[in-house]
């Protein structure tokens, strides 16, 4: 599993601070990590060991913020990149089911199992390092290097790395998002909107429900607009949207009267050349001649430094040129790691705290260890030799950048 990495003081081999291979060191810290629950808003424990190690690693400043974000930094020239991982996990609700204990840590069958080993604890704990490892080897030269490790991820997209650049006045010139994409160098990923479509109805009892009217009834039109739209957005070629209804409840006075309020929860997922007005479009059309309403929703969480979370989930897609200075740093690195330009580029489903850095206009790229199907899944696990290669690439990258 050696690794080299080529700075200009000559060729470095292994993973090395110090001269010492910290290969070992590496995956010890990550099983550290998945070993320690750290469920939305219950990230403490993890944020301060992963503060801790970064002290211990050298880092030039380590800092908190008021909502619980870590941000290490190495370095202080103008070139700025930043390292972005979350620190909270999905919650296990089915532990026993699992073929290794999923906050076991264990390392077997050339795999890292548990909870969070993908998403995204693995590629977190390589960025880590990476960024010491560089610093060692003498390729930070006027360059600076942040690495943030972000909360509330799972519930609220973007907020907690918002929430850290703007508080610390942060303006790095590009971002890397070390979210899963088993080493393949992701270059976007879908939009998404969270909504809220309610019908109202009249109470009565439902003895007499001719006098009420039900406003179950009055959605049931609607799912069915909402179930055609998701048909014909799979119609389409290439990339393609997705409408999903997740959550449907009635409100009424008792099991014995006529619904007067029904509300559905819709996941859109959107592509590059959808909008919020195609959004805007969409919704109107699926309750058109109804007595209904649509919005996009409003979360609200509290993180475990107590501060308020408020998130409204409207995102639309986003990615990066092919020719953007970024991409070609990264190609380039990932051809001296592993000996080969990159056969194929990913492009996520899913969002990721992307959303935030690329609303700041902030270039933005992906890569992370870890097959992300098995995120929030039964027996999740990780390659282990995709988290050393991922710290090897972090490592180049900076260099290269």
């Amino acid at each position: 599993m050696e690794k080299s990495l080529t700075s200009g003081k000559g060729r470095i081999r292994g993973l090395k601070i110090d001269r010492r291979d910290v290969s070992a060191e590496l995956l010890t810290f990550t099983q550290q990590l998945v070993r320690i629950k750290s469920f939305s808003g219950q990230e403490e424990q993890v944020a301060k060991t992963i503060a801790s190690k970064m002290e211990s690693l050298g880092y030039d400043e380590v800092r908190i913020d008021s909502l619980g974000n870590v941000l290490g930094r190495i370095g202080s020239g103008k070139q700025a990149v930043l390292f972005e991982s979350h620190t909270d996990t999905v919650r296990v609700h089915d532990e026993d089911l699992w073929d290794i204990p999923p906050f076991s840590g264990e390392i077997k069958d050339g795999f890292l199992w548990g909870r969070g080993s993908v998403d995204m604890k693995s590629g977190l704990a390589a960025s880590v390092y990476a960024a010491a490892i560089a610093k060692d080897a003498g390729l930070i030269s006027g360059k600076t290097i942040y690495v943030s490790c972000s909360v509330f991820e799972e519930d609220c997209d973007g907020e907690g790395i918002k929430h850290m650049l703007n508080e610390y006045r942060l303006e790095p010139g590009y971002a890397v998002i070390c979210e899963p994409s088993a080493n393949l160098i992701a270059v976007g990923h879908k939009g998404k909107a969270q909504i809220i479509i309610k019908t109202k109805g009249a109470s009565a009892h439902s003895s007499a429900p001719e006098k009420g009217v039900n406003a179950v009834y009055e959605m049931a039109e609607i799912i069915q607009r909402v179930e055609q739209t998701n048909r014909n957005l799979m119609k389409k070629k290439g990339r393609r949207g997705t409408l999903v209804l997740s959550r449907i409840s009635s409100t009424g006075v008792s099991l014995n009267a006529v619904p007067s309020e029904c509300e559905i929860y819709l996941d859109r997922r959107m592509v590059p050349d959808e909008t919020e007005q195609t959004l805007q479009n969409e919704m109107e059309k699926i309750i058109a001649g109804n007595n209904a309403t649509w919005e996009i929703d409003t979360i609200h969480r509290t993180a475990w430094t107590g501060a308020p979370i408020i998130y409204r989930p409207l995102h639309t897609a986003w990615e990066i040129s092919r020719d953007h200075h970024l991409t070609r740093s990264s190609v380039n690195a990932y051809t001296e790691v592993f000996g080969r330009a990159p056969q194929k580029f990913e492009f996520w489903d899913f969002s990721t705290n992307a959303v935030a850095l690329v609303d700041a206009g902030i270039p933005t790229i992906g890569f992370g260890p870890g097959e992300h199907k098995l995120a929030h899944m039964r027996n999740e696990r990780c390659a282990v030799n995709q988290i050393l290669d991922a710290c090897v690439f972090y490592s180049r990258l900076i260099e290269m950048i």
